[in-house]
């Protein structure tokens, strides 16, 4: 049965979602100077781990399980906060302040913070559960998948996005045959554009992968012999591509279902304001479950990338902590494939008209583009050009008018780019 809650002079605050997010909250908390109980609940049976490197170096065996661990062990011991690994939370009652697991545990909370994540959106057609099939999302789906890229092996990956690229960089190097099915005209062309989508695309073409584009799976057929491994992928025109393995990477959908059942704003994730609070005050999210609203963009936006995972926990410990907190970072992303490296900092509307400048060399891969809205900057990507992220961000930030001729000039610093508001 469950218990009253009730205030008491040492509050517990409860994390529900033991990844990245979840981890970084409770060390905020701690540093903030919080002395209560904070309890992290987690559904999977690892510690808190960080995910970038289950699509990158820990996919291709060049780094150990216990890199991947945001603290060890002991961290979590000397600073008091509680692990509750392999445990799912069922429901969350929030007049009585208490969660509810699916072995019939309560757990009352003064505070509480839901890092649930996201899970990768499952291929709706014939034959998508037979063995063989993998997603990327836990480091069992990694370890599971690395290791059947070996030498021959034949692996087709549905999806031209980043983590379907960063598996097909991963299993090229493991001397796998690839090919990479987009239903686009190119891969990442609806988040790049033509232009440079066609860089990725050719850095993967000259690496041995084979594109097919403009394509659509109808379904994965069984293996001859064995029924239930895979054997190809079904094109809509009727093509068959032969497979040993299939990587499944459609996007992402935000585990919102704990905060719908519990009455919370739903709406492409946890809708939360810019403190990171939800419609309940006692509840916040963080990571890639919050659609949150973002003072400098002017609108609510989620984002599934390792930086907002890192950061926006840290203002939703400082709320939960009664400070004045906002977070308004920008987005922020990365990715490695090959000898390609790229840093994405910004937003781009995707209702909105953008023109592109590249400053550099496409052909050589060492570039920065630009994306400028009515002379605004609102994004930047660097490609193979370090150290200017910070930089790029604040000329983002600063929302002065930029000149696109500057931009594009290599010998125009790029502290300097920003056009007095004065001008023009």
């Amino acid at each position: 049965m469950a218990t009253q809650h009730s205030q008491s002079t040492s509050p517990t605050f409860v994390i529900v979602g033991a990844g990245l997010a979840g981890a970084t909250a409770a060390e905020a908390l701690r540093s903030g100077g919080f002395d209560g109980r904070i309890v992290l609940v987690g559904a999977e049976a690892h510690r808190p781990y960080e995910r970038p490197p289950l699509s990158k170096g820990y996919l291709q065996g060049r780094s150990d399980r216990g890199s991947l661990e945001v603290r060890p062990l002991r961290w979590y011991v000397d600073n008091r906060v509680e692990l509750r690994l392999d445990t799912l939370v069922t429901k969350i009652h929030r007049h009585a302040h208490e969660l509810e697991t699916a072995t019939g545990a309560w757990l009352s909370y003064d505070k509480l913070l839901l890092t649930t994540g996201a899970r990768p959106r499952r291929l709706p057609v014939p034959g998508s559960r037979l063995r063989g099939v993998h997603y990327l999302r836990t480091v069992d789906d990694s370890e599971h998948l690395r290791a059947t890229l070996t030498p021959g092996t034949r692996v087709v990956v549905i999806g031209g996005g980043w983590i379907g690229l960063e598996a097909a960089a991963a299993a090229r190097a493991g001397g796998a045959e690839v090919t990479v099915l987009e239903h686009a005209a190119r891969p990442l062309q609806s988040v790049l554009g033509p232009e440079l989508a066609g860089v990725f695309a050719d850095l993967h073409t000259e690496h041995g992968v084979e594109l097919r584009c403009e394509v659509t799976v109808t379904a994965i057929r069984p293996a001859e012999g064995s029924p239930d491994r895979v054997g190809g992928v079904v094109l809509a025109d009727g093509t068959q591509v032969e497979a040993d393995v299939v990587v499944v990477g459609i996007g992402v959908e935000p585990n919102v279902e704990l905060a719908a059942s519990c009455g919370l704003d739903v709406d492409d994730g946890i809708v939360v304001d810019r403190h990171l609070v939800s419609s309940d005050p006692d509840i916040l999210a963080a990571g890639d479950v919050a659609n949150a609203s973002h003072p400098l963009l002017g609108r609510p936006i989620r984002v599934e990338h390792w930086a907002n995972a890192l950061h926006q926990p840290v203002v939703a410990a400082r709320t939960m902590l009664g400070e004045d907190a906002t977070y308004d970072r920008l987005p922020y992303f990365f990715t490695d494939q090959y000898e390609l490296g790229m840093e994405y900092t910004g937003w781009v509307d995707p209702q909105r008209e953008h023109q592109v400048v590249v400053r550099g060399d496409l052909a050589e891969r060492k570039f920065v583009a630009f994306w400028v809205h009515r002379d605004r900057l609102a994004a930047a990507m660097n490609v193979n050009v370090w150290d200017v992220a910070e930089t790029l961000a604040g000329l983002i930030r600063d929302d002065s008018r930029v000149d696109p001729r500057a931009l594009a000039d290599p010998a125009v610093p790029l502290d300097q780019l920003i056009r007095s508001r004065a001008d023009g």
